[in-house]
């Protein structure tokens, strides 16, 4: 799916900052998903409960060959658009990418700007997101050629170490963005947080599994 289908398909599903309503966008973590046992079947079908509208898969444990069948699988099987976290050299098999802080320094040392370029470059017209934790670097990605922020975290979560919860605040600091925002860190399916377009959930769509 290409920029501008995403942004038809935003449009068209009524992404709009500020929504009462928030869309959800699913961090599939293939290694929360053996904790919980749940298949990537399975967890396609919570995903169609709650009317998920992207999903970001996240892989740390297994090889790049498993993590492109898994991505293929999800592509295949739903009809949203499928972000790779961090593995951009997944990228053929995916929607799109999200990339860290940490990225922008692993390409050009001390040029963030450019290293922004070269990840674009190879990314071409597909979704682009970067995580932020504060108004400087929401600041900074306000000039920088992506599609979306990831701010957080929210509150406090049990499955990643949080140095930085922004609770009340990060409505203000969502605000900043020139780009669609989507909070993240702890963040349930029924938050409402004013100035973001989406609630990332992890863990919590998993709570009601069956194995």
């Amino acid at each position: 799916m290409n920029q501008k289908d995403f942004k038809q398909y935003s449009n068209k599903l009524g992404f709009q900052t500020g929504s009462l309503k928030p869309s959800i966008y699913a961090l599939c973590d293939y290694e929360l998903l053996q904790k919980y046992k749940i298949s990537l079947k399975y967890y396609l079908n919570i995903c169609k409960k709650y009317n998920i509208q992207i999903i970001q898969y996240r892989d740390k444990i297994n090889t790049l060959d498993i993590q492109k069948e898994n991505l293929i699988y999800l592509k295949d099987n739903c009809a949203v658009p499928i972000i790779i976290n961090d593995k951009i050299e997944l990228i053929d098999y995916a929607d799109g990418l999200h990339i860290g802080q940490e990225d922008l320094d692993s390409y050009v040392k001390n040029n963030r700007t450019l290293s922004l370029k070269l990840i674009r470059t190879k990314v071409k017209n597909k979704i682009l997101g970067l995580s932020t934790h504060n108004e400087v670097e929401i600041l900074e990605a306000n000039n920088l050629n992506i599609d979306y922020i990831g701010l957080g975290a929210y509150r406090a979560t049990t499955t990643k170490a949080v140095e930085n919860q922004l609770g009340d605040k990060l409505p203000y600091l969502a605000k900043m963005s020139k780009h669609p925002v989507c909070a993240i860190g702890g963040v349930l399916t029924d938050d409402i947080i004013n100035n973001t377009t989406f609630n990332v959930i992890g863990s919590g769509l998993l709570t009601n599994k069956r194995n």
